[in-house]
């Protein structure tokens, strides 16, 4: 029997995100900026794009003996053998050309839909440790005719499909994270007044499942999960709302006879300040912009989007692709080399 690679003998794969914005960019930054990741990652993109970043980011940041220099592989099974402190890069999707930078189109959203396919079904068969992506944009995927909002919703499908499961049954969460805070979200991208349907029993247990199951894997097996209401002031026992009466305090009794470390339902105007200051590791957040304002404010720099429940490993930065500042090679690297930084953790646990 053939043994598994170890991570460290399986690439990370990055994808390059909507050729428009400025994943290309701060893919080219991070790799000039940390050399030592050369080794380790192997980027799906568009190769002409990825020399157009590469140019860019050396006539801002290099010197004549600092320029990066990109290889292009013909495979993932090349990785290995390819040359030494290069960006190493396959063409994982068609573009008859670099598109115009900050211009939402089909063919920018298909590129980047393929490349994240791409990287999926190596992650998926384990012929690479993890994935991050880079920054896409919902209009252009649309566009392109993908019929999903986003990453975390595409990346649900393809692995549904890979296992062999409908859907429905391989539910996923959307965690985001900066120092100090961490919030998982029992919807992701829909209307609020989908997001307010969308709270019932079933999937606050089910997101409190998913989120335990995560920190488990990741070392923290009792990790303190805070569960925030929905209503101002967790609704004073029934005068803002019996939400939490009803639905959310159930669904933590019912999470708390699975021997899971879970609080709540706490006001969700102090929950977030008491994790920050270290009460709790984790908050499960009833909707998107409830859970995310909070680590958004902290600061997109250090922001790391990780999807839960998948049968992969994908990290993203956060942010988006920044079309105002695509071209001209001022967007930073942080956030997407704190989600590398994450995916590597991830990726080395035990468990993966």
């Amino acid at each position: 029997m053939t043994n598994m690679p170890t991570p460290s003998e399986r690439p990370l794969i990055i994808t390059m995100g909507d050729p428009a914005g400025i994943g290309p960019e701060i893919i080219a930054r991070a790799l000039r900026e940390h050399p030592e990741l050369r080794s380790q990652v192997l980027v799906a993109g568009d190769i002409p794009t990825l020399q157009r970043a590469i140019e860019l980011t050396d006539s801002i940041d290099g010197r004549a003996d600092e320029r990066l220099v990109l290889a292009e592989v013909g495979d993932v099974g090349a990785w290995a053998m390819a040359p030494a402190n290069r960006l190493l890069a396959v063409q994982a999707c068609a573009l008859p050309e670099p598109v115009p930078f900050g211009c939402i189109s089909a063919s920018a959203g298909k590129a980047a839909a393929d490349c994240i396919a791409y990287a999926a079904r190596l992650v998926l068969r384990g012929e690479a440790r993890a994935m991050v992506t880079a920054p896409v944009h919902k209009e252009a995927l649309s566009a392109a005719g993908l019929n999903h909002p986003g990453h975390t919703e595409f990346l649900q499908a393809l692995s549904a499909e890979h296992v062999g499961v409908a859907l429905n049954h391989m539910p996923v969460r959307m965690m985001l994270s900066s120092p100090g805070l961490a919030t998982v979200l029992v919807s992701i991208h829909v209307s609020l007044r989908a997001a307010l349907e969308a709270v019932t029993r079933e999937r606050v247990l089910e997101t409190i499942r998913i989120t335990a199951a995560h920190f488990q894997r990741s070392g923290m097996p009792q990790a303190r999960i805070a569960v925030a209401a929905l209503n101002p002031h967790a609704g004073e026992g029934g005068l803002f709302g019996r939400e939490e009466i009803d639905i959310i305090s159930p669904a933590i009794v019912q999470a708390r006879d699975l021997a899971l470390n879970v609080s709540g339902p706490h006001a969700p105007d102090t929950v977030f300040m008491r994790a920050r200051q270290g009460e709790f590791d984790v908050v499960v957040a009833m909707y998107h912009d409830q859970g995310l304002i909070p680590v958004k404010l902290l600061g997109l720099e250090h922001g790391v989007n990780t999807t839960l429940g998948l049968p992969l490993i994908r990290t993203s930065p956060d942010h988006g692709t920044a079309f105002n500042l695509a071209g001209t090679g001022r967007a930073s690297a942080t956030s997407l080399l704190a989600a590398i930084d994450a995916a590597m953790r991830m990726s080395a646990a035990p468990s993966a």
